[in-house]
């Protein structure tokens, strides 16, 4: 995070402008629809805010600008092309801790103005560092397109309700999943229709029936997909932002973590390959206790939450318990690591099936039937088999499977990160020690293989 993004009041406070051309004109259009009090320092003014200073709505001094002039000020924008000048006012405010702005000089910036999609009292601010200011204004145009007017309106009703809400539901967790469950419903769409007086009735008597409603718990087990943000389901997206709190584990790319509803409780549970932070039964306990307690509880599952996800397992304790649950489903690893790395899980070419397994250990020993897993027309992913690589080879090439099969093992799948090691089952184990390839990576092993040079995505 290169800024961090905050919202000023500035009602009735002072608010200095240094400059008095047509970029100045469009920073106190901004600074006078939010209240501020503007003075502008220049020696002329454009046409703009010489009617503005007649009208009454600016103060003008005709002068260069001199530390004097920060007297009281609350921030200062600097609207000159001239580095020098921007510089003095950014050196000057900063010895008064006075939040400037210099115009397209981000080194004299103490902050910068984004792009803004205007629905007061929602305010949608989007920002690319200073950088690009282009794609932000390019992002509003499409925010403004996807975002009726009527939030506005729908917003301003909500926040009229707040102190009735607050005071008819005592508890956080109650109020929380009261607006979730109001802005959910027809209550948004009475407000877009222009029904105001409607949706104010029907918003006063929701808060009425829901005075004496328990809270629910539920939990929901949401497929992450191979790590990708880009890759989450909508229904994935809704619930992260729903929910109270979430049960992570290593699988879970950073990104998508960082997706999450800010304010929610995050608990790490572990699960690296024989390293369990957290065992698997003390997850499903942790599950039913947060949702008995009423939380909206997030498991967030890398891949598919069926598929090596132990999905199952902890939906059957949460039915054993009575609680509600859904099963959000995610791209599963195989299905990304085989997409982003042009291999192919079946062709009709190579390969007529595809079957997954996992290279996870009982007892020591890998355990896979490995004579169902020798024939030359089907693809093999093995999920988790990173520290069995050797042992997997081994065992499919004492079964049958002939030692040049090519193989490959795909690391990060899906990330920018992403790691391809291409071999066969001789050799792919010595490939993978010497390039030090680390979890989470799966192994496709197949004729497909054949196929990833030829399919890989190509920037040139």
């Amino acid at each position: 995070m290169n800024y961090f993004p905050l919202f000023l009041n500035l009602k009735n406070q002072h608010c200095l402008v240094i400059g008095g051309g047509d970029v100045a004109a469009r920073k106190i259009r901004l600074l006078v629809a939010a209240g501020g009090q503007i003075t502008v320092v220049a020696p002329q003014l454009c046409e703009e805010l010489a009617q503005a200073v007649v009208a009454g709505k600016l103060i003008y001094l005709a002068a260069s600008f001199n530390e004097s002039q920060l007297q009281n000020v609350r921030l200062v924008i600097a609207a000159t092309n001239s580095e020098d000048v921007n510089r003095q006012v950014f050196e000057a405010c900063e010895a008064r801790g006075i939040l400037i702005n210099a115009v397209d000089d981000p080194a004299s910036c103490r902050f910068i103005t984004p792009a803004i999609v205007d629905r007061s009292p929602l305010m949608i601010a989007i920002s690319t560092s200073g950088g690009v200011p282009v794609l932000a204004r390019q992002l509003r145009s499409q925010l403004e397109a996807l975002i009726p007017h009527g939030y506005g309106d729908l917003a301003q009703m909500a926040s009229d309700f707040r102190e009735e809400v607050k005071q008819t539901l005592t508890s956080v967790d109650a109020r929380k999943q009261f607006w979730e469950k109001t802005l959910a419903g027809p209550i948004p769409d009475m407000v877009f229709a222009g029904q105001h007086d409607a949706a104010r009735r029907a918003l006063s008597a929701a808060i009425k029936t829901d005075a004496n409603a328990p809270v629910q718990g539920a939990v929901y087990l949401v497929g992450c997909g191979p790590g990708n943000p880009d890759l989450l389901t909508f229904r994935a997206l809704r619930l992260m932002q729903q929910a109270d709190v979430v049960l992570y584990d290593n699988l879970v790319s950073a990104p998508i973590l960082d997706m999450v509803r800010r304010d929610a409780e995050r608990v790490y549970v572990g699960k690296k390959s024989n390293n369990h932070a957290v065992p698997q039964e003390e997850i499903n306990q942790l599950l039913v206790r947060y949702a008995q307690a009423g939380k909206k509880v997030l498991r967030l599952k890398g891949g598919d939450p069926f598929i090596f996800g132990r999905g199952g397992e902890e939906i059957e304790e949460l039915a054993e318990a009575g609680i509600a649950f859904e099963v959000v489903p995610g791209i599963t690893s195989a299905a990304g690591a085989s997409c982003y790395a042009g291999i192919p899980l079946t062709h009709r070419d190579y390969a007529q099936s595809v079957t997954f397994v996992t290279g996870h250990r009982r007892d020591g020993e890998v355990e896979l039937d490995w004579p169902r897993l020798v024939s030359p027309t089907e693809t093999v992913v093995v999920y988790m088999g990173v520290a069995q690589v050797e042992k997997i080879c081994a065992q499919l090439i004492k079964h049958g499977r002939s030692p040049n099969t090519p193989a490959a093992m795909v690391e990060k799948a899906t990330l920018s990160q992403q790691r391809i090691v291409v071999g066969t089952l001789s050799n792919l184990a010595q490939k993978v020690a010497e390039l030090a390839i680390k979890p989470p990576a799966l192994i496709i092993i197949g004729e497909v293989v054949n196929l990833h040079d030829k399919l890989k995505w190509r920037e040139d």
